[in-house]
């Protein structure tokens, strides 16, 4: 499922990331990266999506959430 699909407060593992190169490259010096764990701590279907992952939290527009696919983490 996409990143921007997920419900408040719920953990998922990134499975793949698909958009422009520097725009994937830049997430990626972030942290976020394939296998790695991302918490939504509020998706309001409107405007951005405030995530944490590596410690961190983010504000990730819809248009970069759309291209983050992720499944449930199971743990």
């Amino acid at each position: 499922m996409r990143l921007k699909e997920g419900k408040d407060n719920c953990t998922y593992i990134v499975e793949s990331i698909d958009m422009e190169l520097n725009l994937e490259r830049r997430l990626e010096a972030l942290g976020l990266t394939p296998g790695s764990r991302i918490t939504i701590l509020n998706n309001d279907k409107k405007g951005a999506i405030t995530v944490r992952f590596r410690g961190t939290r983010f504000a990730l527009g819809k248009r970069i959430a759309d291209h983050i696919m992720v499944g449930e983490d199971v743990a």
